[in-house]
């Protein structure tokens, strides 16, 4: 046993040299890189660096699954709350007093590129020509003139987004939004095999762009800490931010969520609430809350130990997830950013370069921060506030009848009888949204609509109507046209259908 302990403190030893030596490296190559900045790019480039050698330490002290699964336990009942009980508490009088402490924060750092768009996603037409970012400025407009509020919004943009949103933003100069941006910082991608930056200087255009990414939307503390936006928006007054996704359209300013941070029932202010919601087959990966050492602690699915990722999976023993939407404490966010005491995972994100070199991404996700507030809270809301638009076959659910459009807001129609959103799989031909808009005339009729199958080469004709389960095939070589008016219930339609004008 001596032996062992001694060859064991041998090994950790070893691997304490070398964790040193790779923390020294980085730290030299990093001087390099910084040594190249211009006077103007000096300070915020360091900030950036010395972001990044922080979560690199981390890196190299962590050992796989950052969470024991024996410690994980279901939350306490009153931790997570159901949204009807919070709304039957109704909305005070002075409704507008309290819209006025709020912040929009939307995180807008992504680029269209998995649905085959150049440019910001948020500037994607979603609905009747409408952007993500048209929408969320049109339902905030739509909040301040009806209650005669100032509710900014915010925007977290990433050095790949940020001069196009800026270019569009001055469409909105006349609006009723006061809008502000920050950038979240902007880290070296490492060599896997080296574990040293692939970035010689801090240059980040040309051969450049793949040397650098932006490292998750974890970054926002820091990020807007540093923008010196917090501290603005703290002394006009302003106490909560309600952060989400940019393209969540469910996303939208919850005014019983907010009473209920703002007069709590119990007199103690929550500094940090989660929108969960109940897991379909479909969200089974999605991150989900526990209790941990008497916190609630968000578990994602890349933390669980390989043993343990069935269970973690399973719909009856997780039965939520986080949507992303976040009601934060501005004052909180400072307190905790001072004390350098925000702890969020490590997410190692691994990349292949377009000229086939294996890098990692080191990143950090926002609502892992909820074990370190105060008094944090789940809230399990409706489906409807969970409406992620990230492919071509989400797209065609929200640009359809399922939904009608009011002042930014889309809400399912009436008309729909059940109040769940069909599945909807469409093949790799349609997964760029060029290619998306081509192959539907119009946008078929789905109200009746449970699941759609689409795979192959298909287009559309005018007014065609979906009902029950559809499923469209066309093999390899062969093309299928779905006419003009045509109604398709409970059918599977496979092999070639070319109906031509004569």
């Amino acid at each position: 046993d001596f032996s062992k302990a001694m060859s064991q403190a041998g090994t950790s030893q070893f691997q304490e040299v070398i964790r040193q030596e790779l923390e020294y490296s980085m730290k030299v190559e990093l001087d390099k890189i910084l040594a190249t900045a211009s006077s103007n790019d000096l300070e915020h480039t360091k900030k950036d660096l010395e972001g990044f050698k922080k979560l690199f330490h981390r890196f190299l002290q962590e050992k796989g699954p950052s969470v024991d699964w024996g410690k994980i336990q279901r939350p306490p009942e009153d931790s997570i709350q159901p949204y009807e009980k919070i709304k039957a508490r109704g909305l005070p009088d002075n409704i507008a007093s309290v819209l006025n402490k709020l912040v929009v924060v939307k995180l807008n750092g992504g680029l269209g590129t998995s649905m085959g768009c150049k440019g910001p996603k948020s500037l994607i037409g979603v609905r009747n020509e409408n952007t993500f970012l048209d929408l969320t400025v049109q339902q905030i407009e739509h909040l301040n003139k009806s209650y005669n509020t100032d509710v900014p919004l915010v925007l977290m943009n990433s050095f790949n987004t940020d001069d196009d949103t800026k270019k569009i933003l001055q469409k909105y100069s006349h609006s009723h939004v006061k809008i502000y941006t920050f950038n979240q910082s902007r880290y070296p991608r490492i060599n896997k095999e080296t574990l040293l930056p692939i970035a010689k200087d801090v240059s980040y255009s040309g051969e450049n762009t793949e040397c650098w990414y932006p490292p998750g939307h974890g970054d926002i503390y820091a990020s807007f800490y540093n923008s010196g936006l917090l501290d603005n928006l703290i002394a006009e007054g302003k106490e909560y931010i309600f952060v989400s996704n940019i393209d969540n359209l469910g996303a939208t300013v919850d005014l019983y969520i907010l009473n209920h941070l703002m007069n709590p029932p119990n007199g103690k202010r929550c500094e940090f609430v989660m929108e969960v919601t109940n897991k379909t087959r479909a969200d089974v990966k999605g991150g989900t809350l526990t209790q941990y050492e008497n916190k609630l602690r968000l578990v994602e699915i890349a933390q669980v130990p390989r043993a343990h990722v069935d269970e973690f999976k399973s719909v009856s023993k997780f039965k939520i997830f986080n949507t992303n939407n976040l009601w934060i404490a501005l004052s909180a966010i400072k307190r905790l950013q001072e004390k350098n005491a925000i702890d969020m995972e490590i997410i190692v994100n691994p990349k292949t370069l377009d000229g086939g070199l294996n890098v990692i991404q080191l990143e950090t996700a926002v609502g892992a921060a909820i074990k370190s507030f105060e008094n944090s809270l789940g809230i399990n809301v409706p489906r409807s506030r969970f409406l992620p638009v990230k492919t071509t076959s989400d797209l065609l659910l929200v640009m359809s009848n399922l939904y009608s459009l009011n002042a930014g807001s889309l809400t399912m129609s009436e008309k729909r009888e059940f109040p769940t959103v069909p599945l909807v799989k469409l093949g790799s031909s349609f997964t760029k949204v060029q290619d998306y808009l081509r192959r539907f005339e119009s946008i078929p009729d789905m109200l009746e609509l449970d699941h759609l199958t689409v795979s192959g080469d298909v287009t559309f004709g005018k007014n065609v109507s979906l009902k029950g389960t559809v499923i469209i095939i066309a093999n390899h070589g062969d093309r299928i046209d779905i006419p003009a008016g045509a109604l398709l219930e409970n059918k599977i339609v496979s092999g070639n259908l070319r109906i031509l004008d004569h």
